[in-house]
């Protein structure tokens, strides 16, 4: 009887046993302050710092060193910083739910006295500075933390949506991904004033030219990144024609460079879908039965993270819930570990 009792007490506590129960105490969400100077950099930035960037990484409750999560890359806007944008958008709470990381870089005001990401400078516009400094963030955190590194998404947010267009244009291979709320197509500026004309009134006949050149020049290594264009249509600081100019950048993208032998990309007709906040628009692009590009326009959104917290600068809290959104458009795709990934990420 004794035994017995031994037996089951162990068994209950798993005393002895090979693998004890995890305790409640671990496995806990983590929201990690941290900053990362790039080792590859011989640079140094304008004032003479070494090339940094300070960040924010959401690990979800219960992940440990054998997962293998996605990881969001969220770049916020202008005068926003990485914990603002965070709690706006509500990305951590969402993670939660569908077992992601999310990384924060955040903009120093150092290099942009409002905390804009510079994707107007030449170097950015090349795959280097900012640009480059970001995807060596990525690239290390995907190498150092559980991340899958075939399934990393990049997001943003008004210049941060010019950034991650950049990066899925010059950085393509490291995302599965893309989602742009509220941005900037690649390569539509080189300069502040041409950034904040752009952002009035869309990018001219003249830039858009420039702009193709860019995409051109970048093309050596390019692979398809599914994107999703998210737009208010009242949206008065950076215009809704934006968006157009994003999918229309993009899809010429794919049909001419990237896979112009799996023929032209199929636009279908657009949905209006009520959401219980702001109806909003819908029409995606197709290749071959593949949903390439899906353009949202939220209509009554002025320059504001749809669905967000009010209680922070740049977000409106009636729906749709822009975050949920990104997340099912970009959680299904995984992206091929191209041969020569790693060594072009190491190049930089």
């Amino acid at each position: 009887m004794l035994r017995m009792l031994r037996r089951l007490f162990k068994k209950r506590v798993g005393a002895g046993g090979p693998h004890p129960p995890r305790s409640r105490e671990m496995g806990r969400s983590r929201f990690l302050v941290a900053k990362f100077k790039d080792p590859r950099a011989s640079a140094v930035l304008r004032w003479g710092s070494r090339r940094e960037l300070d960040y924010r990484l959401y690990l979800p409750t219960g992940s440990s060193r054998r997962d293998s999560m996605p990881l969001m890359v969220m770049l916020h806007g202008c005068k926003q910083d990485s914990l603002s944008f965070a709690e706006g958008t509500r990305m951590n709470m969402l993670a939660e739910k569908y077992r992601c990381a999310v990384l924060y870089p955040e903009q120093s005001k150092r290099s942009n006295l409002l905390r804009c990401w510079n994707w107007f400078e030449s170097t950015s516009l090349a795959g280097q500075g900012e640009a480059a400094l970001i995807a060596h963030l990525i690239y290390q955190v995907t190498q150092r933390r559980p991340i899958d590194p075939r399934r990393v998404y990049v997001v943003g947010m008004s210049a941060g949506g010019a950034m991650a267009c950049l990066l899925a244009v010059r950085h393509s291979r490291l995302f599965a991904a893309c989602a742009i709320h509220s941005g900037v197509m690649y390569g539509a500026a080189s300069s502040p004033a041409q950034a904040l004309a752009v952002m009035r009134d869309g990018p001219s006949p003249t830039s858009i030219e420039k702009a193709r050149q860019l995409v051109c020049e970048a093309s050596e290594s390019a692979v398809t990144v599914p994107t999703l264009v998210i737009h208010g249509d009242r949206d008065t600081t950076v215009s809704p024609v934006n968006a157009d100019q994003i999918i229309a950048q993009l899809k010429a993208r794919v049909e001419e460079i990237i896979g112009p032998s799996a023929g032209p990309l199929l636009a279908t007709d657009e949905r209006r879908i009520e959401s219980g906040g702001h109806t909003y628009r819908q029409q995606d692009s197709t290749q071959q039965g593949e949903l390439v590009l899906r353009k949202i326009v939220v209509e009554g959104l002025g320059h504001a993270w749809s669905g967000g917290d009010m209680s922070y600068e740049f977000n409106d809290a009636n729906g749709p819930d822009a975050s949920r959104l990104i997340l099912d458009f970009v959680m299904p795709y995984q992206r091929k570990i191209h041969p020569t990934a790693a060594h072009t990420r190491a190049s930089h």
